[in-house]
């Protein structure tokens, strides 16, 4: 473990703490990274816990206490664990990510997860941005060909890369919204319309950090989702969802938005709903990033899912 202590200078006066992070400390790779360690609790600022847009004053005492295994990632080992693969060429795959997978390593999870088991089926795969530029959080080695994550508990379609140049075309799609993408999920409740519009801004949660909610001031990120109800049945809904945005667990959110969480959701609804959480990736459309062409999967939705629903 790193530990700093740090006193403001009067040049620093009114700079944004995790601006003033990022230059201080000589072992930050970025100001993400110092954004996850205050997220973390692991910054306090004369002794209290603050934001990061907190504007430090001069002779504020900071201290930082940095896990060393956030700046040396844990190495990543390739496992024979089975993979569903929908599509595979050079350049990249689809698979169908079991529900209860992590996609990639976080602290204290090194095995098991999706990149795991691609590492041991490609054996190469992108590491954007290349390792002579700065890691975002200083920690892309626990990354490797992921350009875009699914929840642990959400099953179902995702794209992974295997070179740096595919690895950023894909990844502007994602940010341009090009990339088309249906969930089906069953939620509570008979949802009264046929379809409509779920337009409300997500941001962190006030306590719980890693937590979304609906908010309305200026740290809110805009987020759309489409839906389309495909069966009412017995007090529960069969939806089809379709984000237009990419935030952090929107379709939960937006669902518990509207009264009608999505089942087994022990963050956003109630867990012991459903066995699981009843969200699932059932296609993704986009184009290749070589061939210009464009490739839409699309899978069955998990039996239980239909059982429920009385389909």
């Amino acid at each position: 473990m790193s530990i700093y202590a740090l006193k403001v200078e009067p040049e620093h006066d009114r700079e944004r703490l995790d601006v003033y992070l990022t230059r201080a400390l000589p072992d930050i790779p970025s100001r993400s990274f110092v954004q996850k360690l205050l997220e973390a609790g692991a910054v306090l600022v004369n002794k209290e816990k603050v934001k990061a847009h907190y504007k430090v004053r001069a002779g504020d005492n900071i201290d930082v206490d940095v896990a060393q295994e956030l700046l040396d990632p844990h190495p990543i080992a390739p496992e024979n664990i089975p993979l569903d693969i929908f599509y595979e060429d050079e350049f990249l795959l689809v698979v169908n990510k079991p529900a209860g997978m992590l996609v990639h390593p976080a602290q204290g999870v090194y095995s098991g997860t999706l990149v795991n088991a691609l590492l041991f089926h490609c054996r190469q795969l992108s590491d954007f941005p290349p390792k002579a530029d700065p890691p975002p959080a200083g920690n892309i080695a626990m990354r490797p060909g992921i350009v875009h994550r699914l929840d642990k508990e959400t099953s179902g379609l995702m794209i992974a890369v295997k070179d740096n140049q595919t690895h950023a075309q894909l990844a502007r799609q994602f940010q341009k919204h090009k990339v088309k993408k249906r969930y089906i999920a069953l939620v509570e409740g008979e949802v009264e319309f046929d379809e409509g519009i779920i337009d409300a801004p997500l941001g962190r949660h006030s306590i719980h950090h890693d937590l979304r909610g609906v908010q309305y001031d200026d740290a809110a990120k805009d987020a759309v989702t489409f839906y389309r109800v495909i069966k009412r049945h017995k007090g529960v809904t069969l939806i089809s969802l379709f984000p237009k945005t990419g935030r952090t667990h929107q379709l939960r959110v937006h669902m518990n938005h509207i009264h009608h969480p999505i089942l087994g959701d022990a963050k956003y609804g109630r867990k012991g709903s459903f066995p699981r959480l009843a969200l699932h990736a059932q296609a993704i459309g986009f184009e290749h990033p070589h061939w210009k062409c464009f490739l839409e999967f699309s899978c069955r939705p998990p039996g239980a899912f239909l059982q429920k629903a009385g389909l």
